[in-house]
């Protein structure tokens, strides 16, 4: 099957949310609530908030399309961190967060991952980024393994909430 990498626009925000919902769910550690993952996803993944994301200069959403559908989205986000954990954990200046990177789970392990993850990168070179860098739960081996495959280390640690729930994230960067 053939993808295409594209820019997402306005048109997206509804098929955006609902891939988001279904992905954010693979990434989310053993014993997680039920009803931590469903407060994120309203808070962070609705329709609503992937049209403000949209609207921010500061953020470039990557979409992955296949007939049409579609099956995985990237988002970075411009600037310096405002975590003082990732600011001090980072060597590359200017940076940029890999902030999300989702594929519906039927389309891993095929390659649409490092294609959407290649097509990302790219763009934040264009920007202008030295550095790119992302948080990951450090109980997410399959990610992190994909992260090391696509260039990134570790370089510290973070926090993440879920709900009420706090979970501890790697660090992650790698120049680009």
């Amino acid at each position: 099957m053939v993808a295409i990498i594209r820019r997402a626009e306005p048109a997206d925000v509804a098929e955006l949310a609902e891939v988001a919902a279904a992905t954010f769910v693979l990434a989310c550690p053993p014993g997680t609530k039920p009803a931590s993952i469903s407060a994120f996803i309203a808070a962070h993944l609705s329709p609503k908030s992937f049209a403000t994301y949209l609207a921010d200069p500061a953020r470039d959403i990557r979409v992955a399309v296949r007939d049409g559908n579609i099956v995985g989205y990237t988002m970075l986000v411009f600037g310096e961190p405002t975590d003082p954990d990732v600011t001090a954990a980072l060597t590359l200046r200017p940076t940029v967060e890999l902030s999300k990177v989702y594929l519906l789970g039927e389309h891993h392990g095929v390659g649409l991952a490092a294609t959407l993850m290649t097509a990302t990168l790219d763009a934040a070179r264009a920007r202008g980024a030295s550095g790119a860098w992302l948080g990951v739960n450090n109980q997410n081996s399959r990610a992190i393994r994909f992260y090391e495959k696509s260039g990134f280390a570790i370089v510290g640690a973070k926090t993440f909430q879920v709900g009420d729930q706090i979970y501890n994230d790697h660090v992650m960067e790698r120049p680009l």
